[in-house]
């Protein structure tokens, strides 16, 4: 299945924002969608979806900072760009310390949102490619059987074939046989590859 192209959402209530930012991505191939509220946003966004967002920080009803709030209750990954006005920096600080991407003053040049932009649209598909990778290591683990789960552990503890064989009550062919099973099952081409797989899979904390 195709993956949709990457759209960068732009949501700002003053329409001669959106409309002159539509037009300016538009320009250079980027595609674009533009909301007049945070509740429109919400409504119309789908987390599968690529891109990043541009955001206002300070707009009637729902602000960005709360947009953002939201979005990182749902687990949202989408990038975020503030865009905030002259005395908004203690905002923008604030959006940057609950995850925000990055952020722009008003006025800004062209060339400096585009920038931004750009880099956005790496950093979501690096997340994207990262999440895809450990959703395969995580379909692998699970095929597992639980005695391969037990051995996966033991070898992730760095305990040599003879200890895990004592450990399992078996003899150590049968530790190599399940290691070597482990091994082909979950792709991994050396023990280091294989830890770096369980420790992809462990929960990361949040900064």
């Amino acid at each position: 299945m195709k993956e949709p192209l990457p759209t960068v959402f732009v949501v700002d209530d003053d329409e001669g924002v959106r409309s002159s930012l539509r037009l300016l991505l538009k320009s250079v191939g980027i595609q674009a969608q533009t909301a007049s509220s945070a509740p429109d946003f919400l409504a119309h966004y789908v987390p599968d979806q690529p891109g990043c967002l541009v955001l206002d920080v300070r707009m009637p009803g729902m602000s960005g900072l709360e947009l953002q709030e939201q979005l990182n209750l749902r687990g949202a990954m989408i990038p975020v760009i503030f865009i905030t006005g002259h005395g908004d920096i203690p905002m923008a600080v604030e959006a940057m310390q609950h995850g925000a991407f990055d952020f722009l003053q008003k006025p800004f040049r062209d060339q400096d949102l585009l920038d931004r932009v750009q880099r956005a649209l790496t950093r979501d598909a690096a997340n994207r490619e990262e999440l895809k990778q450990r959703d395969a290591i995580r379909v692998r683990y699970d095929s597992l059987t639980p005695r391969e789960r037990e051995v996966v552990e033991l070898v992730t503890q760095g305990k040599p074939n003879k200890v895990m064989a004592g450990d399992l009550g078996v003899s150590q062919r049968t530790v190599e046989i399940h290691r070597a099973r482990v091994m082909e099952k979950m792709a991994a081409g050396s023990l280091a590859q294989l830890v770096r797989m369980m420790m992809d899979l462990e929960p990361q904390p949040h900064a």
